[in-house]
């Protein structure tokens, strides 16, 4: 059974066909067509998380393919009236596949362990695959052919920038973590990026301006997650100098684009004149949000169709 944890559970070639299906899905929607590839399935939204972009994009574009969704809050009562056993295996005879924004990412793993539906990490403390997916669909329309080009994420190494760092070497792009000492992404996921994909071009640097000087795509996300609020003030001083302004962008190249997986904290980790810019695919990324699931929901529930009507 397909599920979606982190992009580990996918080969490269699986992430090209998602893109591409995406790709597909939004130039029929933009021709006024919305063919029901998944009429009369259903999707469950269990969320313990507070949710914009996840929740809508994925209900949105459900309904756009065909079929219905249903969001799941705490009254369902996963995880503390009954066993997770009980509860997926059950919820598994009604729906087709669950979305699951969880606090831990164990959560969705102990979900998806017992095989009962298709199981899509919606976000975790971990990983946030599917805000991978529409990020790389977005500068894949910027730049064409991803190989080669070089993302910079400026910030925490948090769950977006190790979904961003594995995309990045399944699709043979440069990923560049610039950060303050202590705020990396954890060795162990390092090392099992390296192992999956031992040819990725992987960088940590301390010097934002250093790692912007050849971007094609530079990202930003707040310093401080759902979760982390204790360390607010901390961070704040940390990540001082690692703010994406307008001094910053001048030393980037003209064509680089800039992207923010939202919310944001404006003239904080971005100004409003970086965010609102020429430069910005930031609000054009988060309506990707619903294309990129839209081709993911269609590949996992409907590779027919993704075989019949997606070009190679």
């Amino acid at each position: 059974m397909q599920h979606l944890e982190t992009l580990f559970d996918i080969t490269r070639e699986d992430l090209q066909r998602v893109l591409a299906t995406s790709a597909e899905l939004k130039r029929r929607l933009a021709r006024g067509e919305r063919p029901a590839v998944l009429e009369h399935r259903v999707l469950a939204l269990l969320f313990e998380k507070p949710s914009l972009r996840t929740r809508v994009s994925f209900e949105a574009g459900v309904a756009q393919l065909g079929g219905n969704s249903l969001f799941l809050g705490q009254d369902v009562g996963w995880g503390s009236r009954e066993s997770v056993a009980d509860f997926v295996r059950v919820l598994g005879q009604y729906v087709d596949a669950i979305v699951c924004r969880a606090k831990s990412h164990e959560a969705v793993r102990r979900l998806a362990s017992y095989d009962a539906v298709p199981v899509i990490n919606g976000l975790t403390d971990l990983s946030h695959p599917c805000q991978a997916i529409a990020d790389v669909l977005t500068i894949r329309e910027a730049f064409g052919d991803l190989a080669g080009r070089k993302l910079v994420f400026v910030g925490d190494g948090n769950n977006v920038a190790r979904s961003l760092m594995l995309a990045s070497a399944m699709l043979d792009m440069s990923f560049t973590l610039a950060c303050p000492d202590g705020y990396e992404i954890d060795q162990a996921w390092c090392d099992r990026v390296r192992e999956a994909y031992p040819k990725a071009d992987l960088r940590r640097l301390r010097d934002p301006n250093e790692a912007v000087a050849d971007a094609d795509a530079i990202y930003t996300d707040v310093w401080t997650s759902m979760g982390q609020e204790a360390e607010q003030a901390e961070r704040k001083e940390a990540f001082a100098d690692y703010r994406v302004d307008e001094k910053l962008m001048k030393l980037a190249p003209k064509h680089a684009r800039v992207l923010h997986c939202l919310p944001a904290i404006r003239g904080q980790e971005i100004t409003d004149g970086v965010i609102d810019g020429p430069q910005s695919d930031i609000i054009s990324q988060a309506g990707n949000r619903m294309h990129a699931q839209k081709g993911l929901l269609v590949w996992m529930l409907a590779r027919d169709w993704v075989d019949q009507n997606v070009p190679e």
